[in-house]
């Protein structure tokens, strides 16, 4: 095997505090596999972990999103060989060359699919996956507004509802990246007007959910763009973490419902994390959503990738490449 190396954050910091070294992965345990990775998915969890804002023991491996070809099996395991393509998107340490896994974290990626494309959609498409269809059924004729929705998970939400028949109300940063997003509604610009223009599009009703993924700056706009007992799905903390807030807030708001999940709550089980895996795989193949790469970085210049990524300057997925 040739050198293994990784990218870890040896403090908590900034971009700049991620280094590269070489390590010795070993030999898989009982239950385990080591993947040889030939992409590495960027994701805005990445930067939570590299920051603190999500503790982690230092050094930290950073990453969760990766897809390769099985390098070696461990005792025990079942299911995989030598050679089969495969992804894993659970715990930490895909910035690197070689990665041991669980088995059963593991997923196998379908022939229709390749690994490039698994490591850009996995992590984004599962969580597009549970977000979609588990946290609230979402009939067509309803409404949804999505931030950040020519971003990584946002570009595979609104297809996704859209398939459903929701009618989406998209929201970016740009009106670039605004012109990218294939919705109902497709606006963009300050939070501000944000609630004053879903009213009107809505007449006068509002949301029935909400999708956020920005945290800090969208939350006063996502509730109030919300209609009475509507639902706020509060997914990510991309421009910081929501401030504390007040119950009497959500009973003035209309009695409205709020919820912060995570994509790891919703794969907890082996079954779950291959039933999510299946319905992503799905809809890849029948081309429901596409995997849209808009950039690349070498896996080395991981730091440079994260500033693009907390910059807003990324559209689509992003992908590291070994």
């Amino acid at each position: 095997m040739t050198q293994a190396w990784r990218m870890v954050a040896r403090t908590h910091g900034g971009p700049e505090v991620i280094a590269r070294e070489e390590f010795d992965p070993g030999l898989p345990g009982e239950g385990e596999l080591l993947i040889a990775q030939d992409a590495v998915g960027l994701n805005f969890i990445d930067t939570y972990f590299r920051s603190g804002l999500y503790p982690a023991p230092l050094p930290t491996p950073i990453g969760a999103e990766g897809a390769g070809h099985v390098a070696a099996v461990g005792p025990g395991v079942t299911g995989f060989a030598v050679g089969d393509k495969v992804g894993c998107a659970v715990g930490l340490g895909a910035y690197a060359t070689h990665r041991m896994v669980r088995a059963d974290q593991t997923v196998r990626i379908p022939d229709a699919v390749t690994t490039q494309d698994a490591a850009a959609m996995m992590l984004k498409g599962m969580t597009a996956c549970y977000l979609a269809e588990d946290i609230v059924t979402l009939d067509a004729g309803q409404f949804a507004l999505v931030h950040a929705a020519a971003g990584g998970v946002g570009s595979v939400l609104v297809p996704w509802l859209r398939d459903k028949g929701v009618l989406v109300i998209a929201h970016c940063g740009s009106a670039e990246k605004a012109a990218k997003v294939d919705a109902e509604h497709s606006l963009y610009g300050s939070f501000d007007s944000l609630a004053f223009a879903v009213r009107e599009i809505t007449g006068g009703r509002g949301v029935d959910v909400v999708y956020d993924g920005v945290g800090k700056d969208s939350w006063s706009a996502s509730l109030a763009s919300l209609k009475r007992r509507g639902l706020m799905v509060s997914y990510g903390n991309a421009s910081g973490a929501v401030p504390p807030i007040s119950l009497l807030e959500l009973s003035r708001g209309g009695s409205l419902y709020v919820t912060r999940p995570t994509l790891f709550d919703y794969i907890a089980t082996p079954e779950e994390l291959a039933r999510t895996a299946e319905r992503l795989f799905d809809r890849m193949a029948r081309g429901v959503v596409r995997t849209v790469v808009g950039q690349r970085f070498a896996l080395a210049d991981a730091a440079d990738a994260h500033r693009a990524l907390e910059a807003r300057q990324t559209t689509g997925s992003t992908l590291l490449i070994p």
